[in-house]
């Protein structure tokens, strides 16, 4: 709900070169950094204005591959603007922390487990698939994908996480934020967790759509 200050990709960049990433730019105007394992991949795509999701760029994308060597990568996760930069740090750390972060535990209540931990509400009608924050104002589900949404999983009709914050119903989405299918639960569990966090982040401005859904402390 607070927004990503609009420094998105200074802030994740900034993660990333504590993890030890290595970043270029690419001929697309991207930013594309690769982790030292060469198995990680997170690329800075809004120039490039490849698709929207929600209605929102994507910003930033993410990719894991199964060697270093491979051409494709076995899974993608994409985030538009205004995503909290919290989020897509911790699940970064998490990522680089793994030596197969291709592969995970086949366990999708993970996901759910992390965020009711921190207080959100399981979806009545789809407790095995969906929570929603206290103030309905931020979900997150398993559901079918996107198109342009990218995974090794060739079959049709795949389901992955997805997550948006929508302040005032009906009106356009803060962000939005979607994992292919083969994305490990563990890995999305991660970001969910960082996401529900009730811990204060320092902001400089807020979304107007999240003014009065946030409590704001003002410092001296």
């Amino acid at each position: 709900m607070a927004g990503d200050d609009d420094a998105l990709a200074e802030r994740v960049g900034d993660t990333l070169a504590g993890l030890g990433w290595r970043m270029w730019p690419t001929a697309r105007h991207t930013l594309l950094y690769i982790s030292p394992n060469g198995l990680c991949g997170a690329e800075w795509i809004l120039a490039a204005y490849p698709f929207e999701l929600g209605g929102l760029p994507v910003a930033w994308q993410l990719s894991a591959r199964s060697h270093a060597t491979s051409v494709m990568p076995e899974w993608n996760a994409y985030f538009t603007t205004g995503v909290p930069y919290e989020a897509l740090a911790d699940l970064l750390v998490a990522m680089n922390a793994r030596e197969a972060p291709d592969t995970g535990p086949a366990e999708p209540e993970r996901v759910l487990a992390a965020l009711t931990a921190r207080g959100w509400i399981r979806d009545v009608d789809r407790p095995h698939t969906t929570a929603t924050d206290p103030g309905f104002s931020a979900s997150v589900s398993l559901e079918m994908l996107p198109p342009l949404i990218d995974d090794a999983d060739p079959r049709p009709d795949l389901a992955g996480w997805q997550a948006w914050a929508e302040p005032v119903l009906g009106a356009p989405y803060l962000w939005c934020a979607t994992f292919s299918a083969s994305v490990p639960h563990d890995l999305v569990a991660a970001f969910a967790s960082s996401l529900a966090s009730p811990d204060p982040v320092p902001r400089r401005t807020v979304p107007k759509s999240a003014e009065g859904r946030l409590t704001v402390v003002r410092r001296s």
